[in-house]
């Protein structure tokens, strides 16, 4: 088994075949890969995480609670992160946070959240990044205009792919002291 860099990874719904991830192979070039519709994407995504053994996930789903639910402060829903950021609370998307902080405290891989409408603010590509307007191959050649990617194996055929790679492009900007972090160390912390 080979080390690889680190994982973007979109996580979806557990059954609706959503959850992408992005990954830079040993050559460079940028490969996605997408869960299976009706089979169960946590297990789907841990065996990514073992075959391709990634130094870290940067991964698009709260990894935190709000703190009031620590005695941290009064608000139980939205922790600083997402008030910054305008992010959803993690209360709303209750499941998925639980298997995202489930998910993390199982594996051995260091696990940074990451938020791809951020990034996209933070870049100023809000104008291209229309999912309703827009194909992922559209904002991808716009995106590819914009800034330097890695070469790109396999086209993302999907939104949920396209995030997975904005949240590859957050661990990047992580790796090269670039990132902006959002929140607290004792509430969360969002990477972009």
């Amino acid at each position: 088994m080979n080390t690889y860099d680190h994982f973007g990874v979109d996580f979806g719904s557990k059954l609706a075949g959503t959850t992408s991830i992005c990954i830079q192979e040993k050559d460079g070039s940028l490969l996605f890969s997408t869960s299976i519709k009706n089979e169960n994407a946590d297990l789907w995504l841990e065996k990514q995480i073992i075959e391709f053994q990634p130094s870290a996930i940067f991964i698009d789903a709260p990894l935190s609670l709000p703190g009031a639910y620590f005695h941290k402060n009064a608000d139980y829903f939205y922790r600083l992160a997402d008030r910054q950021l305008k992010a959803m609370s993690p209360m709303f998307l209750g499941g998925l946070t639980a298997r995202a902080i489930k998910l993390k405290s199982e594996v051995s891989v260091p696990m940074y959240e990451t938020y791809p409408a951020g990034l996209v603010r933070e870049l100023h590509l809000s104008s291209i990044y229309s999912k309703k307007d827009k194909s992922p191959a559209e904002f991808l050649n716009e995106l590819q205009l914009r800034m330097a990617l890695p070469a790109i194996r396999t086209e993302p055929i999907s939104w949920h792919e396209m995030d997975a790679l904005l949240a590859w492009i957050s661990g990047q900007r992580y790796a090269e002291g670039k990132s902006l972090q959002y929140g607290t160390p004792e509430e969360g912390l969002i990477f972009i």
